[in-house]
């Protein structure tokens, strides 16, 4: 018995080292692909009306809900009338007084332009009646301008809604003293079925951006009219798609960026003012795009980007540049060569200079079935993607 162990135990073994690692493998070939850049904007009422007092007094009423959606006219607050409507009939009163005292000035002017014919009356009273009668027209003019003003200082006690919108608190009471010459701020107004979208981007891409467009790496289809798609907080995609309206023409001398404005329907009023989100805006298209699996994208200890390439049969790693990502692959700029075979699946057991055996990547496919690397009777097993990189612009 110990004879047949020993020899039990001289017997050969595998060579582990000869063995080929199955993984999966895509052949990257170029691709005419629409180049998006994801940049941050902050959302932006198209109105915004401050609704401020113009006269001072009171807040007698506050005629709306807080919070609810007012029309344009639509009355909003009440400052006490009665010092205005008093100081109205004031005004006309006095206009009633010159009235009279120009009819006198008329008629006695009228009655002087008889005399002076005969000699009755000297050339100077006769003048004189004719300057008191154009200066009691000029009475009754000013007299009709201080109506008018009193009217409009009336009107300024009921405070309407200058556009449709919704309105925000209130940031007065009833029974407040309301400023004039201060302008007191009552509410705020503003219109959200439609919002602008202020994105900010740096000096650089813009750039970037030329120089891709002038050695024909990115072809623009339509300049005047640019997509923007918006990006919430979550990271979901807002359902509506926008358009820029114009690219920033000054640079932030603080931030060496530059601001473009886009404009979105916002029927739900999901997007509010101040709210910040990333906006992905049409760059071009690139017709010759190697674009990778997320999965694919390998994250080195010194934080560079790596694809694993099979050439010759053999594991070779592969630093590369990573662009935007693009319904659910990435855009590599630099590194990567058409017909390149790019590892996609089966990382756990390959490492540079490794044999392996490629096998077409089935995205489909459940880790562990049949066929696929880290299945029953296979060699390899699936690694963990590389962490979200930062998508890089291009251009």
């Amino acid at each position: 018995m110990v004879v047949l162990a020993a020899c039990d135990n001289e017997s050969p073994k595998p060579d582990m080292a000869g063995m080929k690692v199955p993984v999966s493998v895509i052949t990257v070939q170029p691709t005419p692909t629409q180049v998006y850049a994801q940049l941050p904007g902050r959302v932006e009422a198209i109105k915004d009306a401050q609704i401020r007092a113009r006269v001072t007094g009171i807040v007698k009423e506050i005629n709306f809900d807080q919070g609810s959606e007012v029309k344009e006219g639509q009355l909003l607050f009440t400052i006490d009338p009665a010092p205005y409507e008093a100081e109205l009939n004031r005004a006309r009163a006095e206009l009633q007084r010159v009235e009279a005292d120009a009819s006198a000035a008329r008629v006695q002017a009228k009655r002087y332009a008889t005399l002076v014919k005969s000699n009755a009356i000297s050339r100077q009273e006769y003048d004189n009646a004719q300057a008191a009668a154009q200066q009691a027209e000029a009475a009754i003019a000013a007299a009709r301008a201080a109506v008018q003003s009193a009217e409009i200082n009336l009107g300024y006690t009921r405070i309407d809604s200058p556009i449709d919108g919704r309105i925000g608190k209130s940031l007065v009471t009833e029974g407040a003293l309301v400023s004039a010459q201060n302008a007191t701020q009552l509410a705020t107004v503003q219109q959200l079925s439609r919002v602008y979208i202020d994105i900010t981007r740096s000096t650089t891409q813009l750039a970037m951006l030329r120089k891709a467009l002038e050695e024909g790496i990115l072809k623009q289809n339509d300049t005047e009219h640019v997509e923007i798609e918006v990006l919430l907080e979550d990271g979901t995609v807002y359902p509506h798609k926008g358009r820029l309206l114009f690219s920033g023409v000054a640079v932030d001398p603080s931030t060496a960026q530059v601001t473009l404005r886009g404009e979105i329907d916002n029927p739900d009023e999901i997007l509010l003012p101040g709210m910040y989100v990333r906006v992905r805006l049409q760059q071009g298209v690139d017709e010759d795009a190697l674009l990778v699996p997320v999965q694919a994208i390998q994250r080195t200890p010194d934080g560079l980007n790596t694809l694993m390439v099979v050439r010759d049969g053999v594991v070779h790693p592969v630093a590369v540049a990573v662009g935007p990502e693009i319904d659910g692959k990435y855009l590599i700029y630099k590194g990567l060569s058409a017909g390149d075979m790019v590892i996609v699946e089966g990382f756990q057991k390959i490492r540079p200079g490794a044999p392996v055996q490629p096998m077409p990547w089935n995205p489909g496919a459940k880790p562990g079935a049949p066929g696929q690397p880290g299945a029953p009777g296979q060699g390899g097993g699936d690694a963990k993607p590389a962490a979200d990189t930062e998508t890089p612009t291009k251009g």
